[in-house]
């Protein structure tokens, strides 16, 4: 049987990272309903409310099952609002290393929620999982991707070139072109701890994000 990450959640200060439920198929497919999701992800489209359910119901769940990730839905502690989607993908046990992916819905962009998700998901893996590495891929173009990456303390290792496909729609006609890719990685010593005089400010949450 395939090593596989458990079924969890994970706390930061502002959002809680959980499985996803079919009660979130209409907030994921209005979330996918956008021009940059479209741009910069390799998600289906269109993303209808019925893959969504699928998404949560078996897709999801066999993606976890099979050690190739997990996708989380992420929501805000206050309102319970979806504000994003964080995948895992292939993950290679061996090395304790894996991917990481995710989309923040229009409305919440800005907030900084997309790197908090990430430095969250990237402290469970490195402190409860015993990872080792997490990479993250961000077109040439994408710019709010690779300021998350930096945000983090991601470092850059290079350029993939001609390794991905952007999207874009001409009426009702999808349009693709191809694009360079930045590959990005953290590893647990990346990571920045806060200074001792502010230890304690967010209770548990040990690692602090970069202007």
């Amino acid at each position: 049987m395939a090593a596989s990450f458990p079924e969890t959640a994970i706390s930061t200060e502002r959002l809680l990272l959980r499985p996803l439920s079919e009660d979130d198929a209409p907030g994921l497919a209005m979330m996918m309903a956008d021009d940059l999701v479209l741009a910069w992800t390799d998600l289906p489209h269109p993303f209808t409310e019925q893959y969504a359910a699928d998404l949560a119901r078996t897709l999801a769940p066999a993606h976890r099952a099979a050690g190739r990730g997990i996708v989380f839905a992420v929501t805000e502690h206050l309102t319970q609002r979806l504000v994003g989607l964080v995948e895992l993908r292939a993950t290679d046990w061996r090395l304790r290393s894996t991917e990481i992916a995710y989309v923040t819905a229009a409305w919440a962009r800005g907030e900084g929620y997309a790197p908090e998700a990430v430095l969250g998901v990237a402290q469970w893996l490195f402190e409860d999982r015993g990872f080792l590495r997490l990479e993250m891929r961000t077109a040439a173009g994408n710019t709010a991707a690779q300021q998350v990456a930096q945000k983090i303390g991601g470092i850059s290792e290079g350029v993939l070139r001609s390794a991905w496909i952007v999207r874009g729609e001409s009426g009702e006609v999808v349009e693709e072109s191809r694009s360079d890719v930045i590959l990005w990685s953290l590893l647990p010593e990346d990571m920045e701890a806060p200074e001792p005089e502010h230890s304690g400010r967010h209770g548990d949450h040990r690692y602090v994000l970069r202007d």
